[in-house]
């Protein structure tokens, strides 16, 4: 083993989860390494588990079965039953993990780990059979993977080493020098486009999206593989200007892979209660159903644009 990869192996970075067997996350069969840290703040967030950079105490109340350890072996008492059940005072929490090392029933569990790109990788090769069999691979996740760059350039690095096809999931928000660096390592972009007017990209994320737009024309003009992953909440960006936006952006960059439209899911939600999150943040939507998301669908079609979704009900 080389010495730039034993490097390479020590470097270390924040995971929230490692989701073998995933068929969504690029071609074939697949490991998606879900990475914590992300510079926007979208109001439909999926994973908010991966926006902060920091372990998080996840509690689910109806889980708890009232053994009492939690309250024993918390160094700050921020565990109480009272007449309403089981409470947590996060004001006083550490975030410690010593209340999920006892929690039998799970209702405590903590969110993120620091790991090393060694241990990170050899998770994902236990699965290479399936990758060479169905064409799949690693995918990084979050969160934001450049936000941890040096630990997403060192998986990607290792992966390169060991042949695996690799994809990154990205909100396209960094510095245009790290997509530089990343270009040669991964063999498809999955850039997510969430709003294309400026303002309201900003309303909804709470950042610009001209430095997004700008990688992206940089990725496309140096040849990378580029699916567009397009989430649509109702409410938000489920406009005609939006849909009409994001063909003509698909026709100024022409060796697309296409168009991927991610109707809007709750499940946010329910983690964002679990997470103690503000309550505000979440996403004042519903899911779409069928037709709704053919009709998106058909209006990117018929304005030129390559959309990969499977045909739903009513297209």
């Amino acid at each position: 083993m080389t010495a730039q990869v034993t490097d390479l192996r020590a470097v270390t970075g924040m995971i929230f989860e490692v989701q073998r067997f995933s068929v969504h996350d690029g071609p074939g069969i697949r490991t998606t390494v879900f990475m914590k840290g992300c510079p926007l703040r979208c109001r439909w967030c999926h994973n908010p588990e991966g926006v902060s950079s920091k372990p998080e105490l996840s509690f689910t109340p109806s889980k708890c079965i009232g053994c009492g350890y939690c309250l024993r072996v918390c160094p700050r008492n921020a565990h109480r039953f009272t007449d309403h059940g089981h409470e947590l005072d996060r004001s006083v929490c550490a975030v410690c993990g010593s209340c999920t090392e006892e929690c039998y029933a799970r209702a405590l569990e903590l969110v993120g780990r620091e790991t090393t790109a060694g241990e990170t990788i050899d998770l994902v090769l236990r699965d290479r059979v399936f990758y060479e069999t169905s064409g799949g691979g690693m995918t990084l996740s979050g969160g934001e993977p450049t936000f941890q760059f040096p630990f997403a350039e060192a998986l990607l690095r290792l992966a390169r080493e060991e042949g695996l096809n690799t994809c990154i999931e990205t909100c396209g928000h960094a510095d245009q020098s790290r997509f530089d660096r990343l270009l040669p390592l991964v063999d498809t972009f999955l850039f997510d486009i969430k709003e294309t007017d400026p303002a309201r990209h900003t309303e909804f994320t709470g950042v610009s999206n001209d430095r997004i737009l700008a990688n992206l024309r940089a990725l496309h003009a140096g040849g990378a593989r580029i699916l567009l992953r397009c989430p649509v909440i109702p409410g938000y960006n489920d406009r005609d200007d939006h849909f009409d936006a994001l063909a003509a952006l698909a026709r100024d960059l022409p060796r697309l892979e296409g168009i991927e439209v991610i109707p809007y899911h709750p499940l946010g939600e329910s983690k964002i209660a679990r997470l103690g999150l503000d309550p505000d943040r979440r996403a004042a939507s519903a899911s779409p159903d069928d037709a709704t998301v053919a009709r998106w669908v058909a209006r990117l079609r018929n304005r030129g644009a390559r959309v990969v979704n499977e045909n739903p009900p009513g297209d």
